[in-house]
Formats: structure tokens, C-alpha cells, sequence
């Protein structure tokens, strides 16, 4: 899957509109299938640096004649800023994206083997939606970007790009804020 979404990219569009709603499960890839927009021009066309996604994200589907102007929004997992709309104490793991059979492409699409730096977090979508902004007490600022079949209820698992680090992490009870 990585591969095409990094080679998906044909240059022409026949979209029959010039925004796409984001949905649950989305990513850029199917996107640009459903709608013959390559991936590359999705990222271009709406300043996005990375393949993460949100549901109800507005997406322009055409280039658009004004000049663009920089993402007004700071990387979630760089963030410094952000209104804390829930605060709760979770069990919180630590992954990686480089163990035996795993494919290193979270369920919203970020590639975490191609972007070791980012700081994303499996949820569980009924307690923290996908695409939020959270905070989590000794990891920092993250987006919900991934799921697990152990992270059920008030569970994370934390994205380490190194497995050493991540046992080195193991299981503990952590802060976590919703940012707004």
C-alpha cells in the first residue's frame, strides 16, 4: 500500500466536484481513486506535508488560481497550543512500525516507516476519535491516528520508532488531554 501511495500519481483530474469530504477510514490513496486526483496533487493542492487525514476534512479537488497560502495550522504532534476539551488517565503501550509482518501504515494512512518522527497514537475510535489532537503525559503532543485489537476503552498504544525504545517504554497510566 505504500507504494501506491507514494506512486499513485496520475496528472489528470475528472473530479465531479471541487471539494471531498473526508470520511472514517479515508486515505489519500482512496481517495484519489474514487475521485482521479493523484495523491500528489491532493497534498499539493491543500499544503498537506504528510498522508494524515482527518474525517470532515474538506479536501480541494482542483488546483486553485490563487497563490497558496501556508497550512495556518501547526503539525498536531509539534503543537504547543490547543484548548484541553477532555482530560482522562488512559493505559498506555508503545508500538513500533518495525516488527515482523507489520506494514507500518496506520489506519488513516500515515506511513510510520517513512516518517519515524512523528508522534502518533492507537485508539480506540469510540473513546478518542480518529484525527484528534491530544497531549499525552511523557510522550508530548500527538494526532489519533491508528487503532489496535488490544486498545479497547480508555487504552493507547504510543508510536516508538524503535522497538528497543518502545519495550523500554512498557505499560503505564498516563494523562491524556483531548486538545480542541
Amino acid at each position: 500500500m505504500a507504494l501506491f501511495l507514494l506512486l499513485g500519481t496520475s496528472l489528470t483530474t475528472s473530479a465531479a466536484s471541487d471539494v471531498y469530504t473526508v470520511k472514517s477510514g479515508d486515505t489519500l490513496y482512496k481517495i484519489s481513486q474514487q475521485t482521479k486526483v493523484s495523491v500528489t496533487n491532493l497534498k499539493t493542492w491543500n499544503g498537506l506535508k504528510s498522508n494524515l487525514i482527518h474525517p470532515k476534512q474538506k479536501l480541494k479537488l482542483k488546483k486553485s488560481s490563487a497563490k497558496p497560502v501556508a497550512a495556518s495550522k501547526p503539525t498536531p504532534s509539534r503543537s504547543a497550543n490547543g484548548t484541553v476539551a477532555k482530560e482522562f488517565t488512559v493505559s498506555a503501550t508503545a508500538y513500533t512500525a518495525s516488527c515482523k509482518g507489520c506494514s507500518g501504515i496506520t489506519r488513516t494512512g500515515i506511513n510510520l516507516k517513512k516518517n519515524p518522527g512523528l508522534k502518533v497514537i492507537a485508539v480506540d475510535p469510540k473513546v478518542i476519535k480518529l484525527g484528534t489532537k491530544v497531549w499525552v503525559e511523557g510522550y508530548g503532543y500527538a494526532v489519533a491516528g491508528d487503532t489496535g485489537g488490544a486498545i479497547k476503552g480508555n487504552k493507547i498504544d504510543v508510536f516508538i520508532p524503535t522497538q528497543s525504545q518502545a519495550l523500554k517504554w512498557g505499560r503505564k497510566n498516563v494523562k491524556i488531554k483531548i486538545l480542541k
